[in-house]
């Protein structure tokens, strides 16, 4: 039987270091399947609706669709050219892809998989985000520095929005009525007044540079971000002020952020994922999950504590080291697949 002495200061230790970042996880992230997909051509963003057990795949020009409960490809979204995500509005029953070379948005029926109508939008819509509050879906539209407001229900385009640079990834944030925009090429947030469809803040990013993924904590106001020089940023969503920073992988391009624990994760390039505890003032990295190079995009799933990333084998490049990823790389045919990883 352990000491009373012993015992008691290693509960206060114990409570001390659970004050600390809050709990830490009881286990580390593992690979624990591997959906294969195949097929040609490259892929970007995961989506996934929870409750309905679907993770979506962008995949050159299709979606795949993934049924999360028995890790098995139930469907494919067809003709969204050059499709970069998908959205889902889920209390209408619909989802939108945004088609980059056909500078489109594709509605589709969730329940058939079928496209029902097509939306024009500015040049290149990359990332894309739905807001239940407002039924609202936004594109960030890379060659058109625009974010384009679409009325979900009426399928029309409300707002092209100038965003003063090249969009990446967003987070909304309904109450405050903010959609929050990363500007990649100005290391800078963009901030727009979704009341009026206005830029109403820059915020510039130091010391992060060309911001990528994007995650919001409502509840605190707490925004994350993924930057292409190695580091995930915590700021605070009413300031733009740069509150914490830890170091990420190389490459990163996806982030997400779990208001049940706390975690925000920054998927990267180098085949990492940075996980990282969020308190009001400080950030904290708990694990650094080993993946595959080139898996630089990841959605989570908060309600099976489950990570997915796309990845594909490269053939080798003559002088580069076996562990990167030169822009020369070429993907092998039909290993592309989806990965998934979990505490268990």
């Amino acid at each position: 039987m352990m000491p009373r002495r012993t015992l008691t200061t290693l509960c206060v230790a114990l409570l001390a270091a659970g004050s600390i970042g809050g709990a830490q996880p009881s286990s580390p992230y593992r690979l624990i399947k591997q959906i294969p997909i195949g097929g040609a051509g490259g892929w970007d963003y995961l989506s996934i609706d929870p409750a309905a057990h679907r993770l979506y795949v962008s995949h050159s020009t299709k979606v795949v669709v993934i049924d999360t409960a028995h890790d098995a490809v139930v469907g494919e979204i067809a003709g969204t050219e050059g499709v970069h995500g998908f959205a889902v509005a889920a209390d209408l029953g619909l989802g939108f892809s945004s088609n980059g070379r056909a500078n489109t948005v594709s509605v589709v029926e969730l329940a058939t998989l079928k496209t029902v109508d097509t939306i024009a939008v500015d040049q290149t819509p990359d990332a894309i985000l739905y807001e239940p509050a407002t039924q609202r879906v936004y594109t960030m539209n890379a060659r058109g520095l625009s974010v384009s407001a679409v009325d979900a229900k009426t399928r029309s385009v409300v707002a092209t929005i100038p965003v003063g640079g090249k969009p990446e990834s967003s987070a909304s944030d309904p109450d405050a009525k903010r959609l929050f925009v990363n500007i990649e090429d100005k290391n800078a947030i963009a901030v727009v007044d979704t009341a009026v469809n206005k830029v109403v803040a820059t915020w510039p990013i130091a010391p992060g540079t060309e911001c990528t993924g994007m995650a919001i904590d409502r509840r605190n106001h707490r925004l994350f971000a993924g930057c292409r020089n190695k580091l995930m940023l915590m700021l605070d969503s009413n300031s733009g002020k740069v509150l914490a920073k830890v170091p990420a992988g190389a490459g990163v391009d996806s982030t997400w952020f779990d208001p049940a624990t706390q975690l925000a994760y920054s998927s990267a390039r180098d085949g990492t994922i940075t996980v990282a505890k969020a308190s009001p003032s400080a950030l904290a990295v708990v694990e650094t999950v080993t993946t595959a190079v080139g898996s630089r995009t990841m959605a989570l799933d908060p309600a099976a504590d489950r990570l997915y990333l796309g990845a594909v084998d490269y053939a080798p490049v003559a002088g580069a080291a076996a562990d990167a990823l030169p822009d020369k790389a070429q993907a092998k045919a039909d290993t592309f697949r989806v990965l998934v990883f979990a505490r268990r």
